[in-house]
């Protein structure tokens, strides 16, 4: 595999949910900039470029040392705007700069807890399988084999499978994993072409701790993160002072 690698940070103004969300401070930082120094430490990534329409993101990430070369377009700025329309303009922007890269790594802010170790081995992962492309997950907190959809009048005919009911033990439930947002690689070409990081070929997943996965989307979230990270930094604190 080529071994040019872009991680883009898609970080834009907007959030209807947590409003402000990407620059909320959480342990002391804005949010953005937990991500913004995950990739910086990841060796493997040749250039990180912050997407975004906004000022203030734009400001912290150069702060932070890394490439704002422009603001997001409107256009692809709203709700509606996907992933791909963001990697497609980042790329032909870059192109028009005369330079070319072979994978993509896509970061979002909202998974501040994931290391530099965590995209340091999803990369390694990539090489090590000769990868199209690899998509983090963990496992789920609850199987979703508990789950279903209800009726319209609440009643819960056909709730559970027969084999759930059955086999009522947790632990006698086969393990599921779910996608945590936290890193989506995959080749450029692949990923223009197909229009979705989730390939056809040669796509593996790299499973992450659930307590390295958090994604926040709603306040809850981002409380959650708060703990964990305020933990973790209590922890390496204790180790040096231990040293």
């Amino acid at each position: 595999m080529g071994d040019k690698i872009l991680a883009i940070i898609p970080a834009r103004a907007g959030s209807k949910r947590l409003p402000g969300k990407n620059i909320k401070t959480l342990c002391g930082k804005p949010l953005v900039q937990w991500t913004i120094e995950a990739a910086q430490q990841t060796p493997q990534i040749s250039e990180i470029i912050v997407s975004t329409d906004s000022e203030n993101i734009a400001d912290i990430a150069k702060q932070c040392g890394v490439a704002v070369p422009f603001l997001r377009p409107e256009s692809i700025s709203g709700d509606k705007a996907t992933a791909i329309d963001v990697v497609s303009h980042t790329v032909e922007y870059l192109k028009n700069q005369g330079k070319s890269f072979d994978y993509i790594v896509w970061l979002q802010p909202t998974s501040p807890l994931r290391t530099k170790e965590n995209i340091q081995q999803a990369i390694q992962l990539l090489k090590d399988k000769s990868a199209a492309g690899v998509i983090s997950v963990c496992e789920c907190d609850h199987s979703p084999m508990w789950s279903n959809t209800l009726q319209p009048d609440g009643n819960m005919k056909n709730f559970l499978s027969n084999f759930v009911k059955k086999n009522p033990r947790s632990q006698a439930l086969p393990t599921y994993y779910r996608l945590n947002g936290a890193i989506y690689i995959a080749n450029v070409e692949d990923l223009l072409k197909q229009e979705t990081f989730f390939l056809e070929d040669k796509l593996f997943s790299y499973i992450m701790k659930r307590e390295d996965s958090v994604d926040i989307d709603h306040h809850l979230d981002f409380k959650l993160a708060e703990i964990l990270l305020s933990e973790r930094q209590q922890a390496a604190k204790e180790n040096i002072i231990g040293f």
